[in-house]
């Protein structure tokens, strides 16, 4: 009897109070998806609205305008500051919020919540960082491949510009479209201005002497034309001028100057000269427009991949802040 009255009074002072709680935790999922999309909604609208914001301010601070605006490294350095803001500002709103707005789970570990917090932090940075992503897709790409474009667009143009470039300029010169090397073929060919014969007294009864005869001149058919045109393309394509075509180039400014065939020689060297140096500054040119264009696409990534992994730590962070007022 005194065995039974124990048991009876121990079952008494200690009710079985883990069934609901076990049940509870059963049936209860671990994920409130419903606040984890509050939290991303909430994150990528107010991340669309500071990124607007930063565009406003950004496009009042720079001017096409010489000396006036902010310097290029300043902006940049403001927009990446921007960006930074924005995804914490962004992430950690809805981070809070998903945590704030879960469900409450009964009967489980104080170390279980902590980590269901912060992994709904980071669910809910995740998925408005695709939303995100998906609203403005064509933006990012734009800007991804656009930078892109110009790096391989530029870096191919001073690929061409080494091994073909001059190949493009005698094509356009054929075509008539005022080119560089139809400016420099046409230079050779301009008539040559005589030296003035040293003055000599003249007696009074010295009869005036007659004029010199131009020299006469042949004019170039276009196929002439095209072939001087080639010939120099060859030679900058190559790096080196034969003997025998600057000889050939000289006859043919020879007969249409009426210039010695030494000083057409010489002005064929000094045409060929010129040609090659403003080739050489234009490969030099895109060069660093490609560099300067890869260097902005690597320092973007950069740190837009710094403020993004930013935005999930602060994002996971709060929720942890939401969920435990949320169970206060």
């Amino acid at each position: 009897m005194t065995h039974i009255h124990d048991h009876s009074t121990v079952n008494t002072q200690y009710p079985d109070t883990r069934l609901p709680e076990t049940v509870a935790s059963s049936t209860t999922s671990a994920v409130s998806w419903g606040a984890i999309f509050a939290g991303a909604a909430a994150a990528a609208s107010l991340s669309l609205i500071l990124l607007m914001l930063g565009a406003g301010l950004g496009l009042t601070s720079v001017s096409p305008w010489e000396n006036d605006g902010l310097e290029a490294g300043t902006v940049g350095i403001a927009a990446i500051g921007w960006l930074t803001f924005t995804q914490i500002v962004a992430s950690g709103m809805g981070g809070y919020l998903a945590g704030r707005l879960r469900t409450k789970w009964v009967g489980t570990h104080t170390n279980e919540v902590y980590f269901r917090d912060t992994a709904h932090g980071f669910l809910a940075w995740a998925v408005a960082a695709l939303v995100s992503a998906m609203l403005l897709t064509s933006t990012v790409s734009s800007i991804v491949g656009g930078s892109a474009k110009v790096v391989g667009s530029v870096a191919g143009g001073a690929a061409a510009a080494t091994v073909g470039g001059a190949a493009g300029m005698a094509n356009a010169s054929s075509e008539g479209s005022g080119s560089p090397m139809d400016y420099f073929v046409n230079s050779m060919f301009r008539p040559g201005t005589p030296a003035a014969a040293p003055a000599t007294p003249a007696s009074p009864d010295a009869p005036a002497a007659a004029p010199a005869a131009p020299a006469p001149q042949q004019d170039l058919t276009p196929a002439q034309l095209n072939e001087v045109t080639g010939i120099f393309t060859n030679s900058i394509t190559t790096g080196q001028l034969p003997p025998e075509d600057r000889q050939y180039v000289a006859q043919l400014i020879a007969q249409r100057t009426g210039i010695s065939q030494q000083e057409a020689e010489q002005r064929v060297q000094t045409t060929y000269d010129k040609a090659q140096a403003k080739l050489k500054e234009t490969k030099e040119k895109a060069q660093q427009v490609a560099d300067t264009a890869r260097k902005t696409t690597s320092y973007l990534m950069l740190w837009t991949f710094i403020s993004l992994l930013a935005g999930a730590f602060v994002a996971s962070l709060c929720a942890t802040f939401g969920g435990r007022q949320r169970d206060l």
